[in-house]
């Protein structure tokens, strides 16, 4: 090919290059998004939120602006929820069991003890059954993109430890408003108080409540820490956080702006993972370095723990039906995954 021919066939290449990136900008309108989380900032699922915006922000040439609401600034997580319904709140991310009201079988992650591992969490919920689960949401008004991380869920308590599986008996333990939580702290012999997060602290300080159980995560970005003396590791419940949007919203959108947001949610999903992790670690370490005191259960207590469980997991699994089947067959294909 002579000199002139190659500039000029270059010439075109990059004309109908443009041309296809303008077509694919056209795709894209002036969007703005609300998405708010409970966690306040700096917290990893803030930091998920913020990393999607720059994401949408990148991908559209700014086409779309996502809003960051942290701090439970539009309300509670249920309360975010039946805004979403109405068209009024765009997005947000919460405990995927919160859910449960909608999509009944979302309870299914509040099963004690259902995942051994963050690794296994994540195959199932990346997997089949993770996505059927999402899909549920749909008739209800809601359309879910993926799964982010808040970590196992631990004890801390403000006048009393909980250092054996005895101790739970009789403590008032606020618990997220889900009936599977409600039946498990039950079966520990505790009371259980059904709370908005955004309520506990003030709870934690005037007593209402002996304890609550949180992510590592929550507890010095709440500065629980400050109203509770006690942290007991228990690992006793993983919940994946669902990124979800109003379906009113995701109605309006072009296949093309579809598609786009799952993927950034679920690009973010790697990366606001990752972060959780590695700062949940640093949060333990701080967490002893502030003077409360620390219990790890030793695996004897555990037992007793799960043993006391099966019950719940036992009336849940007839209510909840073939989705428990389903999901005990993804985590048991996860654990023999190497």
């Amino acid at each position: 090919m002579n000199p002139l021919r190659r500039v000029l066939s270059l010439s075109l290449l990059t004309a109908a290059l443009a041309s296809t990136g303008l077509a694919y900008a056209a795709d894209f309108e002036t969007r703005t998004v609300k998405f708010p989380s409970a966690s306040n900032k700096g917290h990893p699922q803030v930091q998920g939120v913020e990393k999607f915006a720059e994401l949408m922000a990148k991908k559209t040439n700014g086409k779309f602006k996502v809003q960051a609401f942290p701090g439970g600034a539009l309300g509670p997580d249920l309360q975010t929820v039946s805004a979403m319904q109405g068209g009024t709140v765009e997005m947000t991310v919460m405990n995927a069991s919160l859910l449960a009201g909608v999509a009944k079988e979302m309870a299914i992650f509040d099963f004690p003890f259902l995942f051994n591992n963050t690794k296994e969490a994540d195959a199932v919920s990346d997997g089949p059954v993770g996505q059927k689960l999402l899909d549920k949401l749909q008739e209800k008004g809601l359309v879910g993109l993926a799964y982010w991380d808040l970590g196992y869920r631990q004890v801390h308590t403000g006048k009393k430890p909980i250092a054996k599986a005895d101790d739970f008996k009789g403590m008032k333990m606020r618990v997220i408003p889900t009936p599977i939580y409600v039946d498990f702290m039950k079966s520990l012999g505790a009371s259980p108080v059904p709370m908005a997060f955004t309520e506990t602290y003030t709870a934690l300080e005037q007593g209402a409540i002996d304890g609550m159980t949180n992510p590592l995560l929550n507890i010095l970005d709440s500065k629980f820490d400050e109203v509770s003396k006690y942290l007991t590791i228990t690992n006793h419940m993983y919940t994946p956080q669902a990124v979800v949007v109003s379906k009113k919203f995701w109605d309006k959108l072009t296949p093309a702006e579809q598609k786009l947001m799952r993927e950034a949610a679920q690009e973010t999903a790697v990366y606001q993972r990752k972060v959780a992790r590695d700062e949940a670690a640093k949060v333990l370490a701080e967490i002893k370095r502030k003077g409360m005191t620390v219990f790890e259960l030793p695996p004897e207590e555990i037992a007793k723990l799960r043993e006391r469980s099966k019950p719940v997991i036992d009336k849940y699994t007839n209510e909840l039906g073939p989705i428990v089947g389903e999901m005990y067959a993804a985590v048991d294909k996860a654990r023999k995954t190497k």
